[in-house]
């Protein structure tokens, strides 16, 4: 090292140059300081955060704490797909190829309270996590309804939002959920399914539908735009709703468990794919009738299992968990419905201390 150079390096910054560096790491600081902000919704208080939506969803009345906020009354079961190999032409996905995979699900009614009675369900929902051999994951949530009833997280929200409980009366106010018809014209498909629709006192009996839409993707990289479903196998046997207003609480939960005491129960796996004019990113729109399906596989409930101490019980069945051969499309409510499922995962597993249940299980936050 040279004497000039030695003198350079010791020679102390002039004040204007530490200014300079301080100005530059307060700079770096407030810019990280903001990004916080903002990811929490501090400088834009009308921005939707998965914060607000799990919010919005805890205040539908009941006591959701230690539950999701969504779908929250539920029953585990436990079973396997059998895979009969007819998608792996058009996916690489370990668990479409013919074989044998083990299932972790949950059958629910999409409310927020945990100990609603099941008449208030209109929407029955089926999750699964099916398991490949080498570990890779799909993961999915279907409702009985054979379409959404939004397109886009804001509108979920608000619907959300008008369904609120008025604590005084117990109930929503239901002009609200009116005028949010009213004013939302993409929700009537939905809205006629729910007031058309039979009832029944069984989760045996429903199809249970993607609603949103994915792609499989091929060994050669093609992507195909689907949708899946999974068909009963038993017919369903419609009641009145008044009919069941007499039933015994939990009547869901004793069919299920009446039903797999005489054998499994199955449904079977179809696919749909998209024609090129089809909307991979509106859940409110069905696709005509007469597109391409295929019988990828068959899924056997074996076992059902009370939620309380049941294998799904800290599972989060993000629809966005998905193998090698699947992927997301272009729908908005997928990585919503990520974001509030990991929200709503944390606050759940973080209220068991303070929830009588027996401790959790190993949290699965994904």
């Amino acid at each position: 090292m040279s004497e000039q150079q030695s003198v350079t390096q010791q020679t102390p910054l002039s004040s204007s140059a530490v200014l300079r560096r301080l100005a530059l790491i307060g700079a770096v600081v407030f810019a990280a300081a903001l990004a916080f902000a903002y990811a929490g919704g501090w400088l834009a208080p009308g921005r939707l955060t998965p914060a607000r939506m799990v919010t919005a969803l805890s205040g539908r009345g009941g006591n959701p704490l230690g539950h999701r906020r969504n779908h929250s009354k539920g029953a585990c079961f436990t079973g396997v797909f059998d895979a009969n190999g007819a998608a792996s032409r058009f996916s690489v996905a370990p668990m479409l190829a013919t074989g044998h995979y083990a299932v972790v699900g949950r059958f629910a009614i999409a409310v927020g309270d945990p100990d609603a009675l099941d008449l208030t369900g209109r929407v029955k929902s089926m999750a699964i996590r099916i398991v490949a051999p080498d570990g890779q994951e799909w993961r999915s949530g279907m409702n009985s309804s054979p379409v959404f009833v939004v397109s886009n997280p804001r509108d979920f929200y608000d619907l959300t939002l008008a369904q609120d409980v008025d604590p005084t009366t117990g109930k929503a106010d239901p002009t609200a959920v009116k005028r949010f018809f009213t004013v939302h014209p993409q929700s009537a498909s939905f809205a006629k399914w729910a007031q058309t629709a039979d009832w029944t006192v069984s989760w045996a009996d429903q199809d249970y539908n993607s609603l949103n839409a994915f792609r499989f993707v091929d060994a050669v990289g093609n992507s195909h735009i689907v949708r899946w479903s999974m068909k009963a196998t038993i017919q369903p046997t419609p009641v009145s709703h008044d009919a069941l207003a007499g039933m015994r609480p939990n009547f869901l939960e004793r069919d299920l468990n009446n039903r797999l005491a005489q054998g499994p129960l199955t449904w079977h796996l179809i696919v749909t794919f998209a024609a090129p004019e089809d909307p991979s990113n509106d859940a409110t729109k069905a696709w005509p009738s007469g597109r391409q399906e295929i019988d990828v596989g068959t899924l056997v409930v074996e076992n059902a299992v009370a939620e309380a101490d049941g294998p799904c019980r800290d599972l989060n069945y993000d629809p966005t968990i998905l193998p090698a051969g699947i992927a997301v499309s272009d729908d908005p409510l997928l990585p919503a419905r990520s974001a509030a499922y990991a929200k709503s995962f944390d606050l759940r597993t973080a209220e068991f201390a303070d929830y009588p249940r027996t401790a959790p299980h190993a949290g699965d936050r994904r």
